[in-house]
């Protein structure tokens, strides 16, 4: 465990880059799991265009959609596949590359403080001269870098898989979707980073995150189909993620409403390490 612990920053004009704060050294720790991500994202939407212009040709395919239920129509807009931005929504911007992103986001986040206070390495951190607030403040950027990467990743393949296949798929409509996908790993990510540090419990850092983003799907399907339910549904993080389209819709006031989560998570984050104890190695 050792080669974990973080030299404190400037006490050593020789040490590496990437070891000389919080932030750099939480980078550092989960750039081998970006790339890896990145190549599966890149992977994924590279196969689902790949499959657009066989989709795009079939015979009578209007016909085929005019025949789907109702409640799938609404749910994925399946009427919109016959174009190439509401394909790649249907495919991917809509149920796929969501949970993705939560994945990642929230188990990063769990990670981050209960993850290293499991493996007893959080309070050889805590004794340096860095504040409770700074940590969680670098950690929480990290996480937010973390995410953006994969987001910029797939917003380039995503342009490159468009103007090779001609998918129709411009900047904005490409921007569009891959911001409510980082919006929304992040929100969520940094929840699980909440819940780690007020429990220092991995497993209630994952549950608790993992929880309220199902309780948020439900929230946003049931708004769909069910008309009662419709004044409560923009409270879902998923319905301001996703109703615009994503991909195609545009930059909508409902990302103001996920940045402001993550701002709003963020600050009540800040404050939870200093009301417990903190667990020693075992």
């Amino acid at each position: 465990m050792a080669s974990r612990v973080m030299p404190l920053p400037g006490t050593d004009p020789g040490t590496p880059f990437l070891l000389r704060s919080v932030y750099l050294k939480s980078l550092r720790d989960v750039r081998h799991g970006l790339v890896g991500w990145s190549i599966g994202i890149a992977l994924l939407v590279i196969t689902e265009s790949l499959i657009w212009p066989s989709f795009r040709d079939m015979p009578d395919i209007e016909k085929l959609f005019s025949q789907y239920p109702d409640y799938m129509q609404r749910l994925f807009d399946v009427s919109a596949m016959t174009s190439g931005i509401g394909f790649i929504n249907s495919e991917l911007f809509t149920l796929m590359l969501p949970v993705l992103f939560l994945v990642h986001a929230i188990g990063r986040g769990a990670r981050l403080v209960a993850g290293e206070e499991e493996d007893g390495t959080l309070d050889v951190l805590l004794v340096t001269p860095l504040s409770t607030t700074r940590i969680l403040l670098e950690k929480a950027a990290a996480l937010v870098t973390g995410v953006f990467a994969l987001g910029l990743v797939l917003y380039v393949v995503t342009m490159t898989c468009s103007l090779s296949i001609g998918m129709g798929i411009g900047p904005l409509d490409a921007l569009s979707g891959c911001l409510s996908m980082v919006l929304l790993g992040s929100e969520f990510g940094l929840i699980a980073l909440a819940a780690g540090a007020a429990t220092g419990r991995k497993s209630l850092a994952v549950a608790v995150p993992a929880a309220l983003a199902v309780a948020a799907y439900v929230l946003y399907v049931a708004g769909l189909l069910v008309t009662s339910v419709d004044p409560w549904q923009h409270l879902s993080p998923m319905e301001q993620a996703l109703a615009s389209g994503p991909l195609g819709g545009g930059l909508p006031l409902d990302f103001l409403w996920l940045a402001l989560g993550c701002a709003v998570v963020t600050v009540a984050t800040l404050p939870m390490l200093d009301r417990r104890d903190i667990a020693a190695p075992g």
